[in-house]
């Protein structure tokens, strides 16, 4: 299992900017700027990442990276 500093070093890498996975604001800019991807509503941020992992790679990744402690 991967560190949570390597996984945020992959994100960064994958979208070319640095940026805070765990700051919602964040994720949903670089998703939209980026990568076009609008994520869906749902009760939460997590849940909305959550139902679109298949939709990239980068979303599996910040989830990952989210839910590790």
């Amino acid at each position: 299992m991967a560190n949570k500093d390597f996984i945020h070093q992959r994100i960064c890498v994958y979208a070319g900017t640095e940026f805070d996975p765990a700051v919602d604001e964040q994720v949903q800019e670089i998703l939209r700027a980026k990568f076009n991807i609008h994520l869906p509503q749902r009760a939460s941020f997590n849940d909305s990442l959550a139902s679109s992992t298949s939709d990239h790679e980068l979303i599996r990744l910040i989830l990952e990276y989210r839910t590790m402690e």
